[in-house]
């Protein structure tokens, strides 16, 4: 059977609650709510890294932020890493991209065999002397340095700005690319098999969106709660860098985000407009929406992303094959932005490269659920401190070191993410396993010192770690140990 076209559509910071498929009635998706009709919507899909960098290095690598050696925000892939590009450029796939990919470091391709639209400029700008915020702002089209989160919520606006201007520009240069790659595909039955990308910037801020969307969203949008949690990290952003706006401000900055959304919709629809113009039928390519990570908007008072409530680690994520698989089904499994790599190349035919954090979707997508380990990780480095997150089911639970306290919510018994549970003697049992599987991942005052991988592939094992290294002793203080 011939090898499938693939093409990926990429949003950036875009909540996983913020389109019409995932029941929100004011924002208008209709092409991304016609994919999610068609093909297969993941409920629970999450980033590795709720931060923009490295979250798309392990989403290209199919690996976790330590084992790709990128948990950090100024950190990429090794030049000629094994990408999930450079897999299916080596299976005769032409890969093309156009927009974001923010790979930072020399390696500006990692495997994409062509790029249509500028990205960053590589991270050696950083080594010749211009300040990390400088530079930031230099790698991302902006001329002055990176602002607080209230700069950008009190000058959210009716504009047209840089970042429309890149994804104006990513758009037309992909169709641009299709209309001539495909032009003679009636009479050219040789053609390469593509694996497309069109990576936008929208809708991170700054927030800015057309006077027409503004106006559209301002008296529409709601405003999601702004109290705190109480937590050293959860709260932290408010403490450390106060984002002190009016409740009109919230309203600018959210309606200018709506704005942002409904404008990659349509910039999506274009592309698949040029693909069936050109004879292209859009049934037998495989095609896949997500995001990087998601916008807290100012819930428990918090702006961008960086945590782990649903708001900024939870993502978009949807599937649309129907050659193979008949969708508009909603999959609530727990899966990680990593499981693309494993994923695409299995419905491809390709072989999967050792060593990945990458499990194949394609037993989700065939309804085969009795194997799925309904697993899924985030990990990142502030401030030296690894800050590690395990859902399993409805629980996710939260490590930020020995000195802070872990965290687990209940999203069943409280979706709103608003108490923690840590101390409950209820979940005794599910916390005494999420500490074994963190002392696998490599984390906490006892993790294993060999640690390769999550330990998804057949054969891996793992270090079990002892009773008494999972329950730490009332000296260590990591934890006050519960009672059993």
């Amino acid at each position: 059977m011939p090898r499938p076209n693939i093409l990926i559509l990429m949003s950036d910071e875009h909540r996983a609650d913020l389109t019409g498929f995932a029941g929100n009635s004011i924002v208008d998706t209709p092409v991304l709510d016609e994919l999610a009709k068609t093909g297969f919507v993941f409920k629970n899909a999450y980033t590795p890294s709720p931060i923009c960098a490295p979250a798309r290095q392990c989403l290209m690598s199919g690996q976790l932020p330590k084992t790709c050696g990128c948990d950090g925000s100024w950190m990429d892939l090794t030049p000629n890493y094994q990408t999930f590009a450079r897999q299916f450029a080596q299976h005769a796939y032409h890969t093309v991209c156009s927009g974001k990919l923010h790979h930072l470091g020399s390696d500006q391709m990692q495997g994409w065999t062509q790029r249509l639209s500028p990205d960053a400029e590589v991270y050696d700008k950083y080594n010749e002397g211009l300040k990390r915020e400088e530079f930031l702002a230099y790698s991302q089209g902006k001329l002055t340095e990176k602002r607080t989160n209230e700069y950008y919520v009190k000058e959210a606006r009716p504009e047209y700005g840089q970042y429309q201007r890149f994804d104006e520009r990513a758009t037309e240069d992909l169709e641009y690319f299709i209309n001539n790659y495909f032009k003679d595909s009636s009479t050219n039955k040789n053609l390469r098999p593509v694996l497309l990308k069109l990576s936008l910037l929208q809708p991170h801020y700054p927030f800015y969106t057309s006077q027409e969307l503004f106006n559209k969203y301002y008296n529409k949008v709601n405003i999601y709660q702004e109290k705190l949690f109480d937590h050293p990290v959860l709260s932290q952003s408010q403490i450390e860098s106060p984002v002190n706006v009016t409740k009109d401000e919230i309203r600018r900055a959210t309606a200018t985000y709506y704005g942002m959304i409904e404008t990659i919709d349509g910039y999506f629809g274009r592309i698949l407009d040029a693909l069936s113009k050109v004879g292209q039928n859009l049934d037998e390519w495989v095609i896949v929406f997500l995001s990087d990570h998601g916008e807290m908007l100012g819930q428990h008072g918090i702006w961008e992303k960086a945590r782990y409530f649903e708001g900024s680690v939870r993502v978009p994520f949807v599937i649309r094959y129907p050659k193979l698989f008949k969708g508009g089904k909603y999959i609530t499994e727990n899966i990680n932005l990593c499981d693309l790599f494993a994923t695409l190349c299995d419905l491809a035919n390709i072989s999967v490269p050792p060593n990945l954090d990458s499990r194949s979707l394609k037993p989700l997508l065939e309804g085969k659920k009795d194997s799925w380990s309904n697993e899924t990780i985030s990990q990142i480095k502030r401030k030296g401190i690894d800050h590690v997150m395990i859902k399993n089911g409805d629980l996710k639970y939260q490590y930020y070191g020995e000195e802070i306290p872990e965290v687990l919510f209940d999203l069943h018994a409280d979706p709103d993410e608003t108490k923690n549970f840590i101390n409950d003697e209820k979940y005794v049992a599910s916390i005494l396993a999420f500490r074994k599987r963190l002392v696998e991942l490599g984390y906490g005052p006892n993790g294993t010192k060999n640690y390769k991988n999550a330990g998804y592939e057949p054969g891996v094992t793992i270090e079990t770690p002892s009773k008494e290294k999972l329950w730490p002793a009332d000296s260590n203080p990591w934890q006050t140990p519960l009672k059993i």
